[in-house]
């Protein structure tokens, strides 16, 4: 059927962040200075892996699409809301722009969950099975789990844009968020979404539980295995390896739990957690990877050496 017959918002309005009209200013230079970091810090993680081949494992290889996934994760979000604290006009998004932010955010989000669980059983396979880990997380398999989050996270992310934007829309045009997101899209459709919210909202659950799940799992046995180790040297390096992961993990889960789990709620909190999973998540996972880790900090030096040698 024709769009046209379907729909007669043409665009729609993203309310954005609330706040009091003279902070738009200091809102857009702290944002993009988190935004321009954010870049800076992914970047770096993917050189370093890149040129260094101490950081030629497992590990590290899921670590480069992480950061893949954050770069591109704030990309889709931070730009438009800072075009909407520049001028109101920047808050305007055309529908067709909408369900292609929509699908990005939720596909790169949707990946990214489904990649900390495999970083999860990656961490899981190199403490419990130490011997065998170099052959179980081949270079093949490798790219097979990590082609396999990519895909699931397209599969998933296809599916909640054909939910939403097969809808009629025929006004109200504002979205009470500063993103494309599911609850405040369907709250301005002039049709029952009742099934349509209930399909999304097994959807997301589905997702974050099994992969929270699988999480747990992973840790539980992780560290049944840690405690087995008979050196408190060794037991301290396990426990630090897996560390970085857990923080993450918590920073990513903890904002999604609290908005999709409350897909009724208006309150502007939501908007506020919700900015800390899309701008302060992405910027914070380089420098934890960085700053907790040994051997990304000695693959730093040596690039820095590498850099004054020239």
């Amino acid at each position: 059927m024709d769009r046209q017959n379907e729909s007669f918002v043409a665009t729609f309005i993203l309310t954005g962040i609330p706040h009091a009209p003279d902070l738009g200013t200091t809102l857009f230079g702290i944002f993009l200075v988190i935004y321009v970091l954010t870049l800076m810090g992914n970047l770096l993680i993917l050189l370093v892996i890149k040129v260094d081949s101490h950081l030629c494992t497992p590990m590290y290889y899921f670590l480069a699409n992480l950061s893949f996934i954050d770069m591109w994760f704030s990309t889709v979000t931070v730009p438009k809301i800072l075009m909407g604290l520049l001028s109101p006009d920047g808050r305007a998004i055309s529908f067709q722009n909408c369900a292609a932010q929509f699908y990005f955010f939720h596909c790169l989000g949707s990946t990214e969950c489904f990649l900390y669980t495999v970083m999860s059983y990656d961490r899981y396979l190199a403490i419990t099975y130490p011997l065998r880990y170099a052959t179980m997380m081949s270079g093949e398999t490798c790219a097979l789990l990590a082609g396999g989050t990519w895909l699931s996270g397209a599969i998933h992310s296809a599916a909640q844009t054909a939910l939403i934007f097969r809808l009629p829309y025929c006004g109200p045009d504002q979205i009470e968020h500063y993103v494309c997101d599911a609850p405040p899209i369907l709250k301005l459709a002039c049709a029952d979404t009742s099934v349509n919210e209930m399909v999304i909202f097994v959807n997301i659950g589905v997702v974050a539980s099994g992969c929270g799940f699988l999480i747990f799992l992973s840790y539980v046995s992780i560290v049944r295995a840690i405690l087995k180790i008979r050196t408190a040297e060794g037991r301290h390096k396990a426990f630090h390896t897996c560390a970085s992961h857990c923080i993450v993990v918590l920073c990513f889960f903890v904002p999604a739990l609290i908005i999709y789990l409350r897909p009724g709620s208006k309150h502007v909190m939501d908007r506020i957690v919700a900015t800390f999973q899309t701008m302060i998540t992405p910027m914070l996972n380089p420098l934890v990877y960085s700053l907790r880790n040994k051997e990304v900090k000695m693959a730093l030096f040596r690039l820095r050496k590498r850099r004054n040698f020239v």
